[in-house]
């Protein structure tokens, strides 16, 4: 049966300051009435029922999860005691999940992805599940194919053809690439062998968890011992003491790149749109643009104002005059002004101030 198991710790600092320490970006909303982590749950809803639904998060944010989440019961929202990057919180998952479910197959996605359509999501899911039926050995993953050469996503080269499920196709992966320079991504894109990395995933326990052991022993042994305390009064108190051992590192490094080396990954293309709402101009990908080519949400007065990105609470007024390119973000107590080219070093900012003792605005 397939268990959805949905990772939720990251701090989203790309999205300062609308994201914060103590609200980051999958409890916001970027369109709709329904925050990025409910929109996720949405999604699989269809093919996953809430006890099959599984979150892994920050120990900080289990009572927002389960606010957020009524539906979902308590004990299937785990809290990290400490962020250890994705490879440890996936081998949690995946532990707890084989013993709950030995037989399950789970669909590992992050919490902050905005995918349309839904129904094309549903039928490569469906495809997903499948292919890890036929191929229980294997790691999938979804590969997304590139509209632009982006240097800000990991690629997938895509091997072999293994077959095709409800019509979305399979093949071997040759090799991950890390985020390339432009040069780079602009071969990969017009090769039309590369996919981007999605980082959404399909397996069986066994299989993540066997990879896991090979590749990383210490972490494997870490969730291994953790979940073997689950339903137990001791898990809270094991997951505590145990968890800050596993080595942080993350699943693309710890497993994936090596294991599709061996063969063992498969990349299935997906169907649907996708965007990792990684940064600011997220909001022009999802949203129209005025005719100055401006993505506004904001109370905004501008004049001469072109290509920037704007987004403020109501009750304040942005007024801008004269100004190209930019990142004009108000939110409570903080606005950001930033050059458009630079979305991708706004977490800097955030290590800035934290670093000068104004971790309150973070």
């Amino acid at each position: 049966m397939l268990h959805a198991m949905i990772m939720a710790g990251g701090g989203g600092t790309r999205f300062w300051p609308r994201s914060r320490s103590k609200r980051p970006k999958q409890f916001l909303t970027f369109s709709g009435d329904r925050t990025l982590i409910q929109g996720t749950v949405d999604r699989v809803a269809a093919q996953v029922p809430p006890e099959r639904t599984w979150v892994v998060t920050g120990a900080a944010y289990v009572e927002e999860t389960r606010a957020q989440l009524p539906e979902l019961p308590a004990a299937n929202v785990i809290g990290e005691p400490e962020g250890r990057d994705t490879a440890p919180c996936v081998g949690l998952g995946a532990a707890v999940i084989a013993k709950a479910a030995a037989d399950a197959t789970i669909a590992v996605m992050p919490a902050d992805h905005v995918i349309e359509p839904v129904q094309e999501f549903r039928r490569a899911l469906h495809a997903a599940e499948q292919f890890a039926t036929d191929f229980p050995d294997q790691l999938i993953t979804f590969g997304i194919r590139p509209t632009f050469p982006s240097t800000g996503y990991g690629y997938i080269r895509r091997g072999e053809h293994v077959g095709a499920r409800q019509g979305v196709t399979a093949a071997r992966v040759a090799e991950f690439k890390e985020k390339p320079p432009s040069d780079v991504a602009e071969q990969f894109v017009a090769s039309g062998d590369y996919d981007w990395n999605s980082g959404i995933f399909v397996w069986k326990p066994a299989a993540i968890l066997n990879e896991l052991k090979v590749r990383k022993p210490g972490i494997h042994e870490v969730v291994c011992r953790i979940a073997e305390a689950w339903g137990t009064p001791a898990f809270a108190e094991t997951l505590r003491a145990q968890y800050s051992q596993a080595e942080k590192k993350s699943i693309d490094y710890a497993v994936m790149q090596d294991a599709a080396k061996a063969g063992k990954v498969l990349v299935l293309t997906a169907p649907y749109q996708w965007d990792d709402v990684g940064s600011w101009l997220a909001l022009e990908r999802g949203n129209p643009q005025d005719a100055d080519r401006n993505t506004i949400q904001a109370n905004h007065c501008g004049i001469e104002t072109t290509g920037c990105v704007i987004a403020g609470e109501s009750g304040t007024v942005i007024a801008t005059y004269g100004v190209r390119d930019l990142l004009v973000i108000q939110d409570g107590n903080a606005i950001l002004v930033a050059d458009r080219k630079f979305e991708d070093k706004v977490k800097e900012i955030v290590d800035a101030l934290k670093k000068s003792g104004r971790s309150e605005y973070t």
